[in-house]
């Protein structure tokens, strides 16, 4: 029988896995279902309130599972992506980006009329921009400060500088001050947070929403005891990363790629179906791309856009030409960004297609 596409797909309620036409995004049911549940409790038990981070799944259908599992809400990282799940109904939705530009204002303050907002800001320019566009349109907007705990990626560099702006997104019309936003925590989190809330004390400006993230260390959350909630977004997909920062198991991993072995050029290696265009080119690994279940001592060493370039000479057998393969990817999120469709299988059946209606270039 011929293969059958993820497209074929829409109009076959069960076939089996080994039908589907690789290279092909899957989604392990019931390791994806224990996940959902294993994080939200160990953040209940603690406190702390769950916001995953949709960016690694961009599925609302997902989503609204997170929301009905106990989450308080979802993180996007994009307006696009706010779009797509405020069109699908959530309601909650916290984007910890640096809103700038007037089409940009213009896209949050018609999402702010719909559904409850909440953004971050790490200048004085992007809190006046936001206090305009919010001014102008009758409305209040919830807005954090983002501080760097020492990832050099956004944030204000001091408690003092955090402090300052917070001041400033307190007194501005159209903003609510909300809180703190960081992301990766770790040992600085708690002492910035602690300082920020000391100096604006004589103020009287609460420090009441502490958000901080990185699915690394999801299990370590409640060590922090400034943090009131938790944004993680790996946690239900898992990867090699997860694995090799020991915050998942390998059977705990849900997100898996099939690939086909479609050339075997010399005795130690082979060539899979699947090459940047299906893995991304996220180098966030050095040792090699993916992790190949069938044969854990090969290493993924290279890719072509449509090419996956393998060093089986580790390996007691080599695959043959035609052979499937299974891949657990580096880096599950741009990895899932690059399919149109993830495909829900259970007991080796196709039980859910869900179209990744967030993906690619929304902006």
């Amino acid at each position: 029988m011929a293969g059958l596409s993820s497209y074929q797909l829409s109009n076959v309620k069960y076939a089996m896995k080994n039908l589907l036409e690789t290279p092909v995004a899957i989604l392990e049911l019931d390791q994806f279902e224990r996940n959902l549940v294993k994080l939200q409790r160990y953040l209940d038990a603690h406190g702390i309130a769950n916001r995953p981070h949709i960016k690694t799944h961009k599925i609302p259908e997902i989503a609204r599972m997170q929301i009905e599992h106990g989450a308080v809400g979802i993180t996007c990282q994009k307006l696009g992506e706010a779009e797509v799940m405020a069109d699908a109904g959530i309601t909650d939705i916290f984007l910890p980006y640096n809103i700038l530009g007037e089409q940009k204002l213009a896209r949050l303050v018609a999402l702010t009329k719909r559904v409850k907002m909440s953004v971050t800001a790490d200048s004085a320019v992007t809190v006046h921009g936001l206090s305009a566009a919010m001014q102008h349109a009758g409305l209040e907007l919830e807005t954090l400060v983002e501080f760097d705990t020492g990832a050099q990626r956004c944030g204000v560099q001091t408690p003092a500088a955090a402090a300052e702006l917070a001041r400033l997104i307190a007194h501005s019309p159209g903003l609510h001050f909300g809180g703190l936003m960081t992301f990766p925590c770790n040992a600085n989190t708690d002492p910035f947070v602690l300082a920020v809330r000391e100096l604006l004390h004589p103020d009287g400006i609460a420090v009441q929403r502490i958000s901080g993230g990185g699915t690394a260390r999801m299990w370590h959350a409640h060590e922090h005891k400034t943090i009131t909630e938790y944004r993680s977004g790996m946690y239900i997909y898992g990867d090699r990363n997860t694995l090799i920062n020991n915050a998942m198991s390998l059977d705990e991993i849900a997100f898996k790629v099939i690939c086909t072995v479609v050339s075997r050029p010399t005795a130690d290696r082979g060539i899979l179906d699947g090459g940047s265009k299906t893995f991304s080119s996220d180098a966030s690994l050095k040792d090699g791309h993916g992790l190949i279940l069938e044969y854990p001592e090969a290493r993924f060493y290279g890719m072509s856009e449509e090419h996956g370039h393998v060093d089986f000479s580790a390996c007691p057998a080599r695959p043959q030409i035609g052979e499937r393969v299974t891949v657990i990817p580096n880096h599950c999120c741009p990895v899932s960004n690059l399919f149109n469709e993830i495909i829900g299988v259970r007991s080796e059946q196709v039980e859910q297609v869900w179209r990744v209606a967030a993906r690619g270039l929304l902006t």
